[in-house]
């Protein structure tokens, strides 16, 4: 990996891309700027440069200017980063440059994970003040397709979401967002816990998807930080009894740490699974009623088809494998619901509310913390990839 930490202006050997200068802006930057609130124009408003992670290539960041708007807004907040976590797609971009069909094709800002500080609001902005701290919703929906006004605006095929490509991510100094999309927190709740909200956020979408609650015994296929975050608020929705599958031992002693009732370690080889299905619906000691599979594997999602009981449900949260072969037609014969789950939607109040009440604590996740310099940002990337016992790795700016 390789990170360089430039002030004025990019060198110009960045893949496919002209040089990127601070001061006046390029070609490539105007072309990007309707992609996300961060990159238009040029930026007036603050003395120091607007610094962000790039990714540029195969393992390649470069920490560079990332211009924002000369004016904000009127429904616009810009927000002083202080607290980032990494994402398994932060990851996955910088090692690949591409999830699916969402490809990196020029420079990308990382990070979607975030909490910060307003410094300044739109003139028409009425719930926020300069000086709040507020999580911050990724995804910018168009809020005008069929999809938005049902309400399903995590569908909207003009989402606009931080650090998917074309659109720039928040691991920067400063980024401008829409104020609706900007969540006070509470003094009770800390910055890095603002940015949790944002995985927390696809565990409570699940729950809801799979209508956990008091009744519902839930496994859990996958102990990374969704997993466990979806543990978390399966506890918290009310299910009385949690179990965790994982191949890694660590995390399975972390989850029973946060409260699994149970957990099972299971291997990657698919000629194990008959025997680990009969371990794991031994371990619940009753039926499965919901299975979330936070892994997306076929070994995985094959495992929850079987081990839920007929009449159940399977979320399938991970997305690991593009392509699947799956005993659908054995489930369907069990009547076993698939449903699929695609980010999470009206969340953050919920989450806040959470972390405040303390029926949720995130606090143990964050299990490696990092600053914003040209070191910090290469030994975070590297802890996090490597994985071990590295669950949430946080900047704090």
């Amino acid at each position: 990996m390789q990170i360089q930490l430039v002030i004025s202006k990019c060198r110009g050997d960045c893949p496919g891309t002209a040089v990127i200068d601070s001061r006046r802006g390029s070609n490539w930057n105007r072309k990007h700027s309707q992609m996300g609130k961060g990159g238009e124009g040029s930026d007036s408003s603050t003395e120091t440069p607007n610094l962000a992670a790039w990714v540029c290539g195969v393992d390649v960041l470069k920490i560079e200017p990332y211009e924002l708007p000369a004016k904000l807004g009127a429904n616009d907040v810009r927000v002083a980063i202080k607290a980032v976590g990494i994402c398994g797609s932060d990851v996955h971009y910088l090692k690949h440059m591409r999830i699916a069909d969402f490809i990196v094709k020029e420079p990308m800002v990382i990070g979607h994970e975030s909490a910060g500080i307003v410094e300044e609001i739109g003139s028409d902005v009425k719930h926020l003040e300069v000086g709040d701290r507020v999580a911050l919703e990724p995804g910018i929906s168009c809020s005008r397709c069929k999809l938005c006004k049902e309400g399903f605006y995590n569908l909207c095929p003009e989402m606009k979401f931080f650090a998917t490509p074309p659109v720039h991510g928040s691991l920067a100094n400063r980024v401008v967002h829409p104020a609706d999309l900007c969540f006070k927190l509470p003094e009770n709740v800390s910055l890095e816990e603002g940015a949790m909200c944002e995985p927390l956020s696809v565990g409570v979408h699940a729950c809801r998807r799979a209508n956990v609650g008091a009744e519902t015994q839930v496994l859990i296929m996958g102990a990374g930080p969704i997993g466990l975050v979806s543990m978390l608020v399966a506890r918290a929705f009310g299910s009385p009894r949690v179990i965790i599958a994982d191949i890694h031992p660590d995390r399975l002693r972390v989850a029973k740490e946060l409260g699994a009732d149970a957990v099972v370690q299971v291997s990657q080889r698919p000629e194990d699974l008959e025997l680990e299905v009969i371990e794991i619906q031994k371990a619940m000691g009753s039926d499965i009623d919901v299975t979330l599979d936070c892994a997306g594997f076929s070994k995985t999602v094959n495992t929850a088809l079987k081990a839920t009981r007929s009449g159940g449900m399977v979320c399938i949260v991970g997305m690991g494998d593009d392509d699947m072969t799956l005993p659908l037609t054995a489930a369907a014969a069990r009547e076993v619901d698939v449903r699929g789950v695609f980010r999470y939607r009206n969340t953050y109040p919920l989450c806040i509310n959470l972390l405040a009440t303390g029926k949720i604590d995130v606090k143990p996740l964050i299990t490696h913390r990092f600053g914003f310099s040209q070191t910090d940002v290469e030994n975070a990337f590297k802890t996090s990839a490597a994985g071990g016992d590295a669950i949430k790795v946080m900047f704090n700016l």
